[in-house]
């Protein structure tokens, strides 16, 4: 895929993005480990993006992301589901909230400057009228910036490269089946794919870049069945952590933190885009 990617005349360079030591170890302490490794990545990218005002955080579920990325207050948090907006509005990140669909927003044209999106996209079955609503609620030469898993997620399972290692390609499948189930993805498009439905929606991409690696791709896949206790905790206290103190977190830390800190890879397992409403 990497060769794909840098013949594509776009600009394939990230910003400069500047690791938060103090924030990673916030995350750990709030999240289960592999989430917290995924989000802190991300949330790095966003601090160096620009984010014009106003700000429309599109499932911005329950705020905790908007809460770990963005250093002042976003205009407004729409998401579908009302649960975790009642959790969003007891943290201070969103101006205001909307449940709402995000194929039919409830806001004028042109209302955002800036559109964020954090692995929501790859959950929606149909995505294109999505993209169009959010074109419409940009205004001209607005920035609409998200990221979702790209093909090498499948392909980076350690439980399926095992498999397939093995000869057992129909158990490899079915395991990366599963895992899409668990983890409700609908698309694994490369970035010419979502080049291609940008376009069709009327957006023009600006850059985009690969991140996670197979090493913290495994982290992340281990880290679901190692972290059953926290979803039991979350449904009983309203927390995934029980006793979220850093010395009961050090091991945590130091396992994951080399993939925290890793430079951008070459191949990535997740993809983030930043794309533009064009001037006509």
């Amino acid at each position: 895929m990497s060769t794909l990617y840098r013949t594509m005349p776009i600009d394939p360079t990230p910003p400069v993005i500047t690791k938060n030591a103090e924030a990673f170890r916030q995350q750990l302490c709030e999240l289960p480990a592999f989430r917290a490794l995924l989000r802190a990545v991300e949330a790095d990218f966003y601090r160096a993006l620009p984010l014009p005002a106003p700000v429309l955080d599109l499932g911005c579920g329950d705020g905790h992301f908007a809460e770990a990325a963005f250093g002042s207050q976003l205009q407004v948090g729409l998401d579908p589901w009302w649960q975790p907006l009642q959790e969003a509005a007891g943290r201070p990140r969103h101006r205001w909230l909307a449940n709402a669909d995000a194929a039919k927003m409830p806001f004028a044209d042109g209302s955002f400057a800036t559109v964020v999106s954090n692995s929501v996209l790859e959950h929606i079955p149909q995505v294109d009228p999505v993209l169009c609503e959010t074109v419409r609620v940009l205004s001209t030469g607005g920035w609409f910036h998200f990221c979702v898993p790209g093909p090498n997620f499948r392909s980076f399972l350690s439980v399926g490269r095992f498999l397939d290692a093995i000869r057992c390609g129909g158990l490899a499948e079915r395991y990366r089946k599963l895992f899409d189930r668990i983890s409700r993805h609908h698309y694994y498009l490369d970035a010419r794919g979502w080049e291609e439905i940008l376009t069709r929606a009327g957006l023009s991409l600006d850059r985009w870049w690969p991140y996670f690696s197979q090493g913290a791709l495994s982290a992340l896949e281990w880290g679901h069945p190692l972290g059953l206790p926290s979803v039991v905790a979350k449904r009983a206290t309203g927390r995934w952590l029980l006793v979220p103190q850093r010395w009961n977190l050090w091991l945590t830390e130091r396992l994951l933190r080399k993939y925290y800190e890793e430079p951008l890879p070459g191949e990535g397992a997740y993809l983030f885009f930043s794309a533009r409403k064009p001037v006509r």
